[in-house]
């Protein structure tokens, strides 16, 4: 008797492998909807050469082969419903071809920046109506469609750049550059031609790193923002709340900084460790950042797709024995000017979620249009920069990048050392993020039972208790490190007093 099942099995165990697009549709999707390599690699679990590879031509195979297919067609399916096509269809397939980098329209804005419009308003760019907004701003998705564009020169061999918009106005890129070879180190060649420059003195060569950081960081930003969505406005107008009434003047924003320590401390003597946020600065860049000009508006009203400053009425804090007030540490009473992060924060800790402090009311307003990801790219190659200094031990590298993100954050300010940006609404935004995320972590620590006991600026938190189940020791920006171990509090001398506190 012929037995069959053997074969039955496998053949039921046969798989068909999913399909993929050819190689050079491959980038062209991912290019479409502005990621890069590495993203996606990451959202993989692979490498970024892998990926590389794959759009080269090489095909994977087993599950990474079904997770590659299925970002592919989501992102079809993505860029499908950006243009109002189904994924299939013609004008779909001449859309993606069409995002090529070698026919050059720009990647469109992510479906979270986009609005489609009830009634037609007048694109900010050519003034014609337009059915969509992006980042709050009336814009045509197809610069085709904007005459802004279709009045641009004859086509040459570099495409003509089309006029600049006036100030505060936000403009959809026409194209993108595609560079034809890797992107330049500019971090690595720079710090290598220091140290050549000083016969491998590394004192030498970080204290002339450090002294042009600001203009390199400048141009790692131009670099960074090539193929961007949005131009950054380096010298917009701004209400007179965000300029000082005095060069030795106060800021009239409220930064939130704290500067808090526990007012009394349980008995007994305790072992407190003060530990450091690592590259608080450099996280803080991703936040909510104004795009255009700032517009002014009254009334308690948020909108989450906007960012700026608020003039608002804070709500009453009743827990500064255990936590600090979220506003920092605030002696004038009435409202105040505070920055967006600031107010999200409350916000979130009026909410259903916490119910730490009634809602702030928000008075009066200076915002626009903003989006989370406007530094992202810069941001990014800080601290994959950053990463592998710490991964090879190159503190001539690590002290470079440290210099490169926190004096652009102070200087783009009223500062005499960086005349290309002047972008104090940033500034103030960027700091108090940071703030706010320390405030974050300092709570973090109080629910997971932690004393916390001091809590100042951006990257110091001072704990009581087992603080290594909370976060994670090491150097990288997700992780803390200790700076400093110390004792505060008298030794209980009664037993019984000791098992009190204990208890």
């Amino acid at each position: 008797m012929v037995r069959y099942e053997a074969i039955d099995a496998l053949v039921a165990s046969a798989r068909q492998e999913a399909e993929l697009p050819p190689a050079d549709r491959r980038r062209q999707v991912r290019e479409a909807l502005g990621l890069s390599r590495a993203q996606v690699a990451r959202a993989l679990g692979v490498g970024p050469s892998t990926v590389g590879g794959w759009e080269g031509g090489r095909d994977p195979s087993g599950e990474v082969r079904d997770k590659y297919a299925y970002f592919l067609n989501s992102a079809r399916e993505k860029l499908a419903t950006l243009e109002g096509t189904s994924p299939g269809s013609p004008e779909s397939e001449n859309d993606q071809s069409a995002a090529s980098p070698s026919s050059g329209p720009a990647p469109g804005p992510d479906a979270e920046d986009v609005e489609v419009l009830h009634a037609a308003q007048p694109c900010v760019l050519c003034g014609k109506p337009a059915r969509h907004q992006v980042a709050g701003f009336p814009q045509h998705l197809d610069p085709a469609a904007c005459t802004t564009a279709a009045a641009a020169p004859a086509p040459a061999p570099e495409p003509a750049r089309p006029p600049e918009p006036e100030r505060g106005q936000v403009r959809l890129r026409p194209g993108r550059r595609v560079q034809t070879g890797p992107e330049p180190d500019l971090i690595g060649d720079t710090v290598a031609t220091a140290l050549s420059q000083h016969a491998g003195d590394t004192e030498a060569a970080t204290a002339a790193l450090i002294k042009r950081a600001i203009p390199d960081a400048m141009l790692l930003l131009d670099v960074a923002r090539k193929g961007g969505r949005y131009d950054v406005v380096a010298h917009p107008w701004l209400p007179d709340i965000l300029r000082k009434p005095s060069a030795r003047g106060s800021d009239q924003i409220w930064e939130a900084r704290p500067k808090w320590a526990r007012p009394a401390l349980p008995t007994g003597r305790h072992q407190v460790t003060n530990l450091d946020i690592n590259g608080a600065y450099l996280s803080a860049l991703k936040t909510h950042l104004p795009i255009g000009q700032l517009e002014h508006s009254t009334g308690d009203i948020h909108d989450r797709r906007r960012a700026g400053v608020h003039l608002i009425t804070p709500p009453a804090w009743e827990h500064e024995d255990v936590l600090p007030n979220p506003l920092g540490n605030r002696e004038e009473p009435g409202p105040l000017w505070v920055t967006e992060p600031t107010l999200r924060l409350l916000l979130r800790l009026s909410g259903p979620k916490y119910q730490l402090c009634d809602r702030p009311q928000i008075i009066e307003s200076f915002t626009s249009g903003a989006t989370e990801n406007l530094l992202e790219k810069f941001r990014l190659t800080l601290k994959e920069a950053r990463d592998q200094a710490l991964a090879d031990e190159d503190e001539v590298t690590l002290e470079y990048v440290k210099a490169m993100y926190a004096k652009f954050v102070s200087t783009m300010g009223e500062s005499n050392y960086n005349r290309e940006l002047y972008r104090p609404d940033w500034m103030h935004l960027i700091r108090s993020q940071a703030f706010a995320n320390l405030w974050l972590k300092a709570h973090k620590a109080h629910e997971a039972g932690l004393k916390v006991v001091s809590v100042q600026g951006t990257d110091e938190l001072h704990v009581i208790g087992d603080w290594r189940r909370v976060f994670t020791e090491g150097r990288a920006v997700t992780e803390v490190k200790v700076k400093d171990v110390y004792s505060l509090g008298q030794a209980l001398t009664d037993p019984a007093a000791a098992n009190d506190a204990t208890d």
